[in-house]
C-alpha cells in the first residue's frame, strides 16, 4: 500500500473527491440526496466547516471546504458524514467478505482524495472544476442544469453568470487527474 500522507493545515481550504464503493452504474447519492444533505448538516452542527463549493453526482462528489481557524480535522468530518448517510439507508448493499468481517457497510470507498488549496488561482480553478464536473461526466448539458451543486448559489450572488461553462475554453484543468 502506498504511504499516502494527508496535509493538515489549521483553518485550511481543501478540495475533496469522495466516491461510492460501487461507482457504475449507481445513482445512490442523488436518489437519496436529502439523506445525504441531512448527514452533512448534522455533522456541521457539531463540527463546523464552510462549504465553498459542492457538486454531488450519482456515484461521487467533489467539494471545497474551509475549516475553522486552528482546526485540521476534515477526516473526522468525512467519517461522520459517511457514517450518518450509511445509517440512513437500508442494509441491502452487496458486501465483500472483508467488509462483512470488519462490520463495514458496502457503500463508500474507504478513503477520499484531498488537495490543499494553495492560493487564489488554485481556489478558483478548483471551484470551476467542482461546478463543471456534472457536465464533464455527461450528467448535464449545461452547468446550470445540474440541481445538486452550489453553482446556483453563486449565480444568485453574481459570482458566476447563469451561462457559465457553456463555453469550456475558460475552464482550467484541475482535480484528481490534473
Amino acid at each position: 500500500m502506498p504511504n499516502y500522507r494527508r496535509n493538515f493545515v489549521p483553518g485550511g481550504t481543501f478540495f475533496f473527491k469522495v466516491n461510492l464503493l460501487e461507482r457504475y452504474p449507481n445513482d445512490l447519492l442523488i436518489r437519496h440526496i436529502e439523506s445525504f444533505r441531512e448527514s452533512a448538516r448534522g455533522v456541521r452542527v457539531k463540527y463546523p466547516f464552510e462549504i465553498d463549493a459542492w457538486a454531488v453526482l450519482p456515484d461521487h462528489m467533489h467539494c471545497i471546504w474551509t475549516l475553522p481557524p486552528g482546526d485540521t480535522n476534515y477526516t473526522l468530518r468525512w467519517r461522520l458524514i459517511k457514517a450518518a448517510f450509511s445509517k440512513s439507508l437500508p442494509r441491502n448493499e452487496r458486501r465483500s467478505k472483508v467488509r462483512i468481517a470488519r462490520v463495514e457497510r458496502g457503500i463508500w470507498q474507504r478513503r477520499f482524495w484531498e488537495h490543499t488549496l494553495r492560493d487564489e488561482r488554485d481556489y478558483v480553478a478548483h471551484m470551476d472544476y467542482v461546478h463543471f464536473n456534472p457536465v464533464k461526466h455527461g450528467y448535464a448539458k449545461k452547468v446550470a442544469d445540474w440541481p445538486y451543486s452550489t453553482f446556483h448559489r453563486y449565480v444568485i450572488q453574481g459570482i458566476y453568470p447563469q451561462d457559465w461553462g457553456d463555453d469550456t475554453g475558460d475552464i482550467e484543468v484541475v482535480g484528481e487527474r490534473a
